[in-house]
């Protein structure tokens, strides 16, 4: 019953999310997931290893990452109903919520429109470093509102929707196979050349398992506000990422905004195409107009399980 699963993981992950207490005392589920990367990584990312052998050993990380994940999550599936019976579905959903951050994304967000409402730059500088790997510290309040909007629009991909995909169709080792891909990809599925080779396969990999989400998460936020379409098929090939452009290029259209654009990183500028063709001074009022539009989203999403568990 993969539909009251992901329905009631959802709403557990709205009403409590991570509590911070519990991240205190032993942090979050994909912190296991980033220890086995940088062991893989300590162990055979060696400069002095070939580039054919690290390619190799990251295609080995992700398969030892897919085996672990998938293989513990379909034990404790099989064990919560062995424990519980027909009720282990309830089981189940508590153990997939926090792979979900609905609530966990909002309030990033929230935060950040917070400290740009009431005046204060340099907090809501630092809340948005804490959704995004561009420098931050020369932002106007118009660059960290877009920095905000942009990795909402993202991150409705990858933390909400594509969980939620992977969750209906393949349940809890899915669900959590794809956010060890994912958490892999963040860590080592870059183009330096530290990463290009080892790496390659965990990028390759989270490429294609939100290939389909991210044009869910896409058309959602158009659907959520009956626009977008038009710049989101048009721009969406203008991101580096095959997929983060979807997103993104919905929302841009949705707000009339100019999203990415020139970003640094670690000091150095790369100028990246904008993509939509609205307003680049993003306020308060856009970050809160995509919140609105991103918790529509997310009822979306929630309506889809509700359609196949009814058709079903």
């Amino acid at each position: 019953m993969p539909e009251p699963v992901t329905l009631a993981a959802a709403a557990l992950d709205v009403a409590i999310g991570w509590p911070s207490a519990l991240y205190a005392r032993i942090g979050h589920p994909v912190g296991l997931f980033a220890r086995v990367i940088d062991g893989c990584e300590r162990q055979w990312n060696s400069p002095a290893r070939s580039e054919a052998f690290r390619r190799l050993a990251g295609v080995a990380t992700v398969l030892i990452l897919l085996l672990i994940t998938f293989g513990t999550g379909l034990a404790l599936e099989q064990l919560a109903f062995a424990l519980f019976g027909s009720w282990g579905w309830v089981a189940v959903a508590v153990l997939a919520a926090p792979a979900l951050a609905q609530r966990s994304l909002y309030d990033h967000v929230a935060a950040v429109e917070r400290a740009l409402r009431s005046g204060d730059l340099e907090q809501g500088r630092a809340a948005v470093g804490m959704i995004v790997g561009r420098d931050t510290a020369s932002l106007d309040e118009a660059g960290v509102a877009r920095a905000a909007i942009e990795s909402l629009a993202e991150s409705f991909c990858d933390g909400v929707t594509a969980p939620f995909v992977w969750l209906l169709i393949l349940g809890l080792p899915g669900v959590w196979a794809y956010k060890a891909i994912n958490t892999a990809d963040s860590m080592i599925g870059h183009k330096e050349a530290r990463w290009r080779a080892f790496g390659w396969a965990a990028a390759r990999t989270d490429d294609l398992l939100n290939l389909v989400p991210a044009r869910l998460a896409g058309a959602l936020i158009s659907l959520a506000s009956l626009e977008g379409w038009r710049v989101m098929m048009r721009d969406a090939g203008k991101h580096a990422s095959p997929n983060a452009g979807w997103p993104e290029a919905a929302m841009a259209g949705a707000l009339s905004l100019r999203l990415a654009g020139p970003i640094a990183y670690d000091g150095v500028t790369h100028d990246k195409p904008w993509i939509g063709d609205g307003r680049a001074d993003a306020d308060t009022t856009d970050i809160r107009r995509a919140l609105k539009r991103y918790v529509i989203a997310c009822l979306c999403l929630w309506a889809i399980a509700g359609a196949i568990a009814w058709v079903r």
